[in-house]
């Protein structure tokens, strides 16, 4: 059998594909991520009396007026700017649970308004990267923000 051998366009075209696949790994962005869960309780004083919410009928959400507990879910992703991590996620989650110790207070909050809260002090101490918040209520329902540094 004939030993096939590559062509100098062949070798052209492989080089570049290499070199291409090289190149976006290079500048692919990175981003690490960790978990946390933090009890609380909340009210949204609007469901009372808005329209929209207190509807009197199988869709009515008035009772959210009222205190009720909640296991806040977050999970908490950061850009990092090499792939050895320049952010280590046992530390930064560490971090974040040192942050929220005890009971979390969220009051009229709702998971849009922590997962704002928590941004302004991630870039305190971690300035210039791209951040992605989800805070869920028992990790049924919940909202994602994302962050970037470009804006």
């Amino acid at each position: 059998m004939a030993d096939k051998r590559e062509s100098h366009d062949e070798f052209i075209l492989r080089s570049m594909r290499e070199e291409g696949l090289k190149d976006r790994v290079r500048k692919a962005s990175r981003m690490v991520w960790v978990k946390f869960e933090k009890e609380g309780m909340h009210r949204y004083p609007a469901a009372a009396d808005d329209p929209k919410l207190a509807t009197g009928d199988e869709y009515d959400v008035s009772f959210l007026a009222h205190p009720h507990r909640h296991i806040f879910k977050f999970r908490v992703w950061i850009e990092v700017f090499h792939d050895d991590r320049d952010i280590e996620f046992i530390q930064f989650k560490r971090w974040m649970n040192k942050l929220y110790e005890g009971e979390l207070d969220v009051d009229f909050k709702s998971c849009e308004m922590l997962s704002d809260d928590l941004y302004v002090t991630i870039q305190d101490r971690y300035p210039g990267r791209d951040v992605w918040i989800e805070v869920s209520e028992d990790g049924e329902n919940g909202a994602l923000t994302q962050y970037s540094k470009d804006v």
